[in-house]
């Protein structure tokens, strides 16, 4: 059994209050002159996908905000854990930040003997964009909404099954945690990528499919799949117009798929402050909301304690699904 983990922010919010209480949104102090060289920017994922290009898009802004050149650093491997654990290694400078997706607070339940702690190891400095996962159908499939999919899979329990991009991911987690609230027995599928996922149900090889909305939405918007409810806890403003399974009747059903930035432990707190000032100023833009958007995120801006909470309750969340799931890493 892993220890219980416990918040180490309580005193967090005073002191970001103090950080930030002075003129204009990243102060007027110089934090002992950070920064006076470029950040680094560890993505634990390879160059083009969603972490990489939702970096990419809030790097030019935030050097300009910083009055230093933010430097994509593309360290993929072991499912995000290798770059992870390079930043949880770096100086606690404020230099090397890691900005990653929400399989952070997945990770530790699924895999063993992980070389880092993500509360003991980080400071998080802001929540940066919200993605939900979306449950779609092939439209074969007789059912129209999530009312009539649990009554159907209750009706021919084991008979069907929805996809995943992988063991562990976050449409993985959705779907586990979708059948463990409704009681439902339907069949797992995981893929190796969205691509090959959605194509596989869009040709009725599997019934159902749990995975982020920008995967999905121009394939729904065409026809070619149905779709059923979003997982965020909130209606996306990018489909306004599909449910939530909140509001469906699962109100326990909410997995909300996110980006954000840590730095390494002890990363004094005057830095962490300006950080998290200069991605709300970034975030606030019309033109950075308007980038994100095209790729199905939304902008989320956070505390520190705010996304250090999100965090302790995830892995909370995941490690009763994981564990009630018997889930395990491939």
């Amino acid at each position: 059994m892993k220890p219980q983990r416990l918040s180490r922010f309580a005193a967090w919010p005073v002191l970001l209050l103090l950080s930030l209480g002075v003129t204009g949104p990243l102060g007027a102090q110089e934090n002992n002159g950070y920064p006076s060289r470029p950040i680094r920017f560890l993505v634990p994922y390879p160059p083009a996908g969603g972490t990489d290009i939702v970096a990419r898009i809030l790097a030019e802004p935030l050097a300009a905000v910083l009055g230093q050149p933010i430097i994509i650093d593309n360290r993929g491997g072991a499912a995000g854990n290798l770059g992870t654990d390079i930043v949880a290694k770096s100086a606690s400078d404020g230099y090397t930040i890691l900005f990653t997706l929400s399989s952070h607070t997945i990770n530790p339940e699924l895999y063993d003997n992980l070389p880092f702690d993500v509360e003991k190891d980080f400071v998080p400095i802001s929540l940066v964009a919200l993605i939900p996962q979306i449950l779609v159908a092939n439209p074969s499939l007789p059912a129209n909404n999530v009312h009539e999919l649990i009554a159907l899979a209750k009706s021919e329990p084991g008979k069907l099954n929805y996809a995943s991009v992988g063991t562990g991911s976050p449409g993985h987690i959705a779907g586990e945690l979708f059948k463990l609230k409704t009681g439902i027995d339907i069949v797992h599928v995981p893929y190796k990528g969205g691509g090959p996922a959605v194509t596989d149900t869009i040709a009725g090889q599997v019934q159902l499919l749990f995975v982020s909305l920008p995967a999905a939405l121009q394939h729904v918007r065409a026809g070619r799949l149905k779709a059923l409810a979003v997982t965020s806890d909130q209606r996306s403003q990018a489909a306004p117009e599909v449910p939530t399974i909140a509001e469906s009747g699962v109100p326990e059903c909410i997995v909300n798929s996110w980006y954000g930035a840590l730095a390494p432990a002890k990363t004094p707190p005057a830095i962490v402050a300006k950080l998290q000032a200069a991605f709300a100023q970034v975030l606030a833009r019309p033109e950075v909301k308007a980038k994100l958007f095209l790729q199905g995120a939304e902008a989320a801006p956070s505390t520190s304690a705010e996304f250090e909470q999100r965090i302790h309750a995830e892995l909370n969340q995941w490690q009763y699904v994981i564990r009630a799931a018997k889930i395990r890493a491939e």
